[in-house]
């Protein structure tokens, strides 16, 4: 685990310093994982990936970012896929990458990894919150997601290749997960499974623990997620769940269904189905 990090607004541009500081120290946990060749045919917590599987996923994802930046730069605004077809055509891409050697795919990486990087460094604090760049999922979204895009990849992966090597009680450290908090809100609205969400009408709590944590009263009405910052004691709500930073994150992206839960179990039952993987 790293030191001690204070939490920041990740989505705002003073967070700026701190999220690529959290991103880079991923970033080398990551390398140092799928560089020591003993790991690279290992099977992954991602059932179809192996470890160099990630390292092609990561080549994949970070061009795609450059190309899509190289059009924001033009003013243009290519179309966005949906997080609907997102897993799977990204399992497809991966894959794709299998016919480099490991060396190959290693020194690729690391040098699309050095142009991302620069292309964050020289963010302005307006270009964080203000340019936009169109995500091949996800559609236009502010410069400053990237970097914490970017943790989702370096600050999770890990925890798979860890779990494939036999870790079982990994987790993702909790500044990572902490940056990824908001944005896990953001998906949670995005991927509400239509089928799942039809006919339901709930409110309950989220509860995520330490200084990057909160505590959130969340709707889902007429197929729709939205949370709100929760002030009092869920008074109201049928169920709540609580969870660690790395708990939510990884239940988010869809690892494991963790967290403590209480209240009404039939709703506990809906919460826990209420959204496709993506």
């Amino acid at each position: 685990m790293s030191a001690v990090i204070s939490p920041v607004n990740p989505m705002a541009a003073e967070g700026k310093t701190v999220v690529l500081d959290v991103m880079r120290r991923d970033r080398r946990k990551f390398f140092d994982l799928v560089e020591d060749p003993r790991n690279w045919n290992v099977q992954t917590r991602c059932t179809e990936w192996e470890v160099r599987d990630l390292v092609g996923h990561l080549i994949d994802v970070i061009e795609g970012y450059l190309s899509r930046w190289e059009a924001a730069k033009k003013g243009e605004a290519p179309g966005a896929l949906g997080l609907q077809v997102m897993g799977e055509a990204l399992n497809g891409h991966a894959l794709e990458f299998r016919k480099l050697s490991r060396e190959e795919a290693i020194a690729r990486l690391k040098e699309d990894a050095a142009k991302m990087d620069a292309i964050f460094e020289a963010l302005t604090p307006e270009e964080w919150t203000s340019f936009l760049v169109t995500h091949p999922y996800m559609g236009p979204v502010p410069a400053g997601f990237y970097p914490a895009f970017q943790i989702m990849d370096y600050g999770i992966h890990p925890y798979d290749i860890e779990y494939g090597l036999g870790d079982k009680l990994a987790e993702i450290d909790e500044a990572s997960a902490g940056i990824l908090i908001p944005y896990c809100h953001v998906i949670m609205q995005y991927t509400v499974d239509e089928k799942s969400a039809r006919g339901v009408d709930i409110v309950y709590g989220i509860e995520v623990s330490g200084p990057w944590g909160g505590r959130w009263r969340v709707t889902v009405r007429d197929g729709a997620w939205s949370a709100a910052p929760e002030e009092g004691d869920f008074k109201g709500c049928e169920a709540v769940f609580r969870y660690t930073p790395s708990d939510f994150v990884l239940t988010v992206f869809g690892r494991f269904a963790g967290g403590a839960a209480t209240g009404d179990p039939e709703v506990i039952e809906k919460v826990r189905g209420l959204f496709f993987r993506f």
